[in-house]
């Protein structure tokens, strides 16, 4: 069975700077996290930013899920932090 992201939930984590959300391989759950740098080209703050970054990454889901893909098919580990690097 290959890595599927059957729940469309996704979460800002401001603190790190990252939009966090998770795939599924089987009954394995694979937790993933995106630097808002990579998803939105500009810089948001104060209230607005959650709303932003969220909506920059629905903007740009099959692509980062298409990075996530590769990169858990690489090495097949429990958890990943995506750069802009990645995409």
């Amino acid at each position: 069975m290959g890595l599927t992201f059957p729940n469309s939930s996704r979460s800002y984590d401001p603190d790190h700077g990252r939009v966090r959300f998770v795939g599924h391989d089987g009954m394995f759950q694979i937790s993933f996290s995106i630097t808002t740098e990579a998803i939105s080209p500009k810089r948001l703050e104060g209230a607005d930013a959650e709303q932003g970054y969220l909506a920059a990454f629905d903007a740009i889901r099959s692509i980062v899920q298409a990075v996530a893909r590769k990169a858990y098919e690489r090495t097949r580990k429990s958890t990943y932090a995506l750069t802009a690097a990645d995409i």
